[in-house]
């Protein structure tokens, strides 16, 4: 089996995913973006892989003229959608999935950057995917935006104090997480090189030292990571695989 994963900047890869990836025996392939600043990216045929990951990234997905792939990228997601593929977006890649299925992406009141919990509804909690997840699970955030409006025909899955959409699910294989579960300290360690300015005062922003010193909570979130990844491995071949 395959998964291809579109990365948006050197610095944030898929992680865990790729751990759990090679743990399963999974193909991976990938599409560096930012190789590609003026487009023309050479994406691969749908039918080279069967699941799609998007990563996060610093870029917003309305910055269409900065980021002239944003556009193609776009396309390329619903394509995947369209012909029946699993996809699964982090950060960034959620927004773009809220973009592409008709939500809409805005910022959030407050830039949330650090270890929060989110709380999963009670029917989130009884679908089989997330049945394992606590209530309130303490996750990895750093976003400023949000998908403010859902699309139509998603589900939301989980909310946050300081953020209303966290997560949400469309037709049983699209999901979209506001959050990181896939960070690994390496990618937090870099994140925090690369991207440090954000970590100004705010109510939802934690220090660097804080960001980095919880590696228990790195632990714990790539365990869920595995966890939901199994699951949905089992679904999808239980429920007939595509190979479109």
């Amino acid at each position: 089996m395959r998964i291809h994963y579109l990365q948006h900047v050197p610095f944030e890869n898929p992680g865990y995913i790729l751990t759990w990836a090679k743990n399963h025996r999974w193909g991976l392939t990938n599409t560096p973006l930012y190789e590609y600043p003026s487009g023309n990216v050479p994406f691969p045929l749908v039918r080279d892989f069967d699941w799609l990951v998007i990563m996060g990234g610093p870029m917003n997905i309305y910055e269409d003229a900065e980021y002239p792939w944003l556009i193609e990228e776009k396309a390329f997601i619903k394509h995947a959608i369209d012909r029946g593929k699993v996809v699964i977006g982090l950060c960034l890649g959620a927004q773009l999935l809220a973009c592409v299925l008709g939500g809409t992406v805005t910022q959030n009141r407050e830039k949330e950057i650090g270890w929060f919990p989110v709380t999963l509804s009670p029917e989130t909690r009884s679908l089989p995917l997330f049945s394992f997840l606590p209530e309130k699970p303490l996750v990895f955030q750093w976003h400023g935006d949000t998908f403010s409006m859902l699309p139509p025909e998603a589900v939301l899955l989980a909310s946050s104090e300081a953020c209303k959409h966290q997560a949400f699910m469309y037709r049983d294989r699209v999901f979209a997480f506001q959050f990181h579960l896939e960070n690994t300290f390496e990618i937090i360690s870099a994140l925090v090189e690369n991207c440090g300015n954000e970590l100004i005062d705010g109510p939802w922003i934690q220090s660097a030292e804080n960001l980095l010193g919880h590696a228990e909570y790195i632990t714990q979130d790539n365990s869920w990571m595995d966890e939901f990844l199994t699951r949905l491995e089992n679904q999808w071949r239980n429920n007939g695989t595509n190979t479109l």
